[in-house]
């Protein structure tokens, strides 16, 4: 044990993680020859394309310092806010991190996130200054930046770049020295923290664990303590490239178990795993439950669908615990699912992954936030969708989710990000400098407000160089008013949002305007309006269209006219059906993009 090293790698988005441990993984021969590609360990299409990280990934390593073998266990994790969720659950199976910054662009919300995180843990952070090789670097700065946060000598600060190699031989003789062997008693009962799983069609559900006491080995009959379920440890082993069969996985271990369990429900992340003959008296404590910030309503295309979207989407959260869901159903779109997401782009990697890797069309409705509605009588009911809310002349007042934002910036786009916040009702609560140039303010802003669009405004308001981080702060009273779409005189449940009441009038106006581009005309005309309560507030007309596609068909084969039918029947069938009107999907989704 004492030869072990557990860590992990956490920065900001877009700070060369997966570009130096591509490196830490090329030194130390774990992968070489036609393995070697950039981001060996973004495994999953959507990361490639993306260039981003989407979830954790953990390989061991071999490294010789000094003539005696260390196995280092890497985990990589992501960099976006959306999911540190990932991160979070890698930092619990860990000793220490890498903090990693990036010398062009120096410290940025989400590390100081990330790092407290790993702090609050009593991680060994060993601070690395990345990408030393750009024109652009400010090494001197950044190093300036990073003994201001962690209060450290500047000597102690690797400078490296993941794109030379530079510096990794320090990275990896820092992580040998400073980073302590994992804690544990081998001859203890079993206890392995579950921190990942994911779904084989073949196998069954494979579970990822970090041995803390005792040892586990091929064959053993282990129970499951949350679940209180018993399987036979058919296999179990070590993570390389590749999963590595073992006879058995010792203390401070990282390794993986396949016990042909079937059902999604029977592994949790967080849980633990101990003998049947010789149980643990209690469970590790796990990792807080994960609290979404973005609901959405997720419906399959067809409505048979439904039992096959349920499917994928136990198998999809057995890979992304921080996604949460539960059934509901919609006048307009039938029978789906309420989820839960941690923000609009793990909402989007969810509905990108569901067509991918299930092969399910799904349409997604606006996303909500969830709020405190209280009665006349003094009753508080959470509602998650616009629908769940009661009759106004019942509610007393509604609490909405407010977040403690900090947006890192530099000096020269203060003016436009404050603009942006005091437009998105956002209360300041202070602004410091950093370091020179460099500003961190500090925002109290509805979680309502942010969901939509806010981070790509931001991010283009300041070319880029704002990062922004958010945490739950607390629920306060708001004048909130249902606003609801009607075509031909009926309400279409998908399509009606929350909104304060100054931005009401606006936002139905531009809400129509933006339907009456995108619904097709018919053969009769379409009234779209906007509504609080009885009252309309902004109207427009759809006007009438007549079309025959077979117009042009005269005489030849009737294959011709079965051809342009064929045709014409495609392209309604990827309408959703509403009463008399066909809705197009993108319509659900413009509702996002109103600016």
């Amino acid at each position: 044990m004492d030869n072990i090293r557990n860590f992990c790698i956490i920065a900001h988005i877009d700070h060369g993680k997966s570009t130096l441990a591509d490196r830490l993984l090329e030194y130390t021969n774990t992968v070489s020859g036609k393995d070697m590609q950039a981001q060996v360990l973004d495994d999953m299409e959507l990361e490639r394309e993306r260039g981003i990280t989407i979830k954790s990934h953990a390989i061991q390593m071999e490294y010789v310092y000094n003539d005696k073998k260390y196995i280092l266990n890497l985990i990589d994790t992501p960099g976006h806010v959306d999911f540190s969720y990932e991160v979070s659950r890698s930092i619990a199976a860990c000793e220490g991190a890498l903090l990693i910054v990036d010398a062009a662009q120096g410290i940025q919300a989400q590390t100081i996130s990330n790092l407290y995180m790993a702090i609050e843990n009593d991680l060994e952070i060993i601070p690395v200054v990345n990408k030393i090789d750009l024109p652009s670097a400010m090494p001197e700065e950044v190093e300036g930046q990073i003994t201001e946060l962690l209060g450290i000598k500047k000597e102690t600060i690797i400078r490296a770049s993941g794109k030379t190699g530079e510096g990794v031989y320090d990275i990896l003789e820092a992580i040998v020295e400073k980073i302590p062997a994992p804690k544990g008693d081998s001859n203890a009962p079993l206890q392995c923290l579950i921190f990942d799983s994911v779904f084989n069609s073949f196998r069954g559900i494979i579970a990822y664990f970090k041995v803390v006491n005792g040892v586990i080995c091929k064959g053993d009959l282990v129970k499951f303590i949350a679940t209180e379920k018993e399987y036979d440890a058919d296999e179990v082993g070590i993570l390389k490239l590749a999963m590595s069969p073992r006879e058995e996985v010792r203390t401070g271990d990282v390794g993986y178990i396949i016990s042909g369990i079937k059902t999604s429900k029977e592994v949790r992340v967080g849980d633990t795993i101990t003998h049947v003959k010789k149980p643990a008296k209690e469970a590790i404590a796990g990792f807080e439950e994960v609290k979404p910030m973005v609901f959405a309503g997720v419906y399959p295309i067809e409505a048979e669908d439904f039992e096959n979207l349920r499917s994928s989407l136990e198998k999809l959260q057995l890979n992304d615990a921080s996604l949460t869901f539960q059934p509901e159903s919609s006048a307009a779109l039938g029978f789906g699912f309420r989820c839960g997401f941690l923000g609009l782009l793990h909402m989007e990697i969810v509905q990108e992954r569901l067509d991918r890797e299930f092969n399910i069309d799904v349409i997604t409705t606006v996303p909500n936030v969830s709020y405190k509605v209280y009665d006349k009588k003094g009753n508080c009911t959470e509602v998650h969708n616009p629908g769940g809310l009661p009759e106004p002349a019942l509610i007393e007042h509604i609490d909405e989710p407010y977040i403690r934002a900090s947006v890192i910036t530099q000096t020269t786009y203060i003016g436009p990000i404050m603009t942006l916040c005091l437009g998105k009702r956002g209360i300041l609560v202070k602004q410091e400098y950093i370091t020179g140039n460099r500003m961190e303010l500090i925002y109290d802003l509805p979680l309502g407000e942010i969901v939509i669009d806010f981070y790509d405004k931001l991010k283009s308001i300041s070319k880029g160089y704002a990062s922004f981080d958010y945490h739950l702060h607390d629920f306060r009273p708001s004048k909130l008013v249902k606003l609801d779409i009607l075509l031909n005189g009926e309400s279409v449940d998908a399509l009606s949002t929350l909104t304060h009441v100054d931005n009401s009038v606006t936002f139905g106006r531009r809400m129509c305007e933006k339907l009456k581009e995108l619904i097709p005309r018919q053969q009769f005309d379409i009234a779209i309006q906007a509504a609080i309560g009885a009252k309309i507030i902004a109207r427009e007309t759809v006007k009438a269209v007549r079309k025959d596609v077979t117009a042009k068909c005269y005489g030849g084969d009737v294959s011709r006219k079965r051809k342009l039918l064929e045709k014409q029947k495609e392209g309604k069938k990827r309408m959703k059906q509403i009463g008399t009107v066909e809705v197009p999907q993108k319509a659900f989704l413009a509702v996002l993009k109103l600016d």
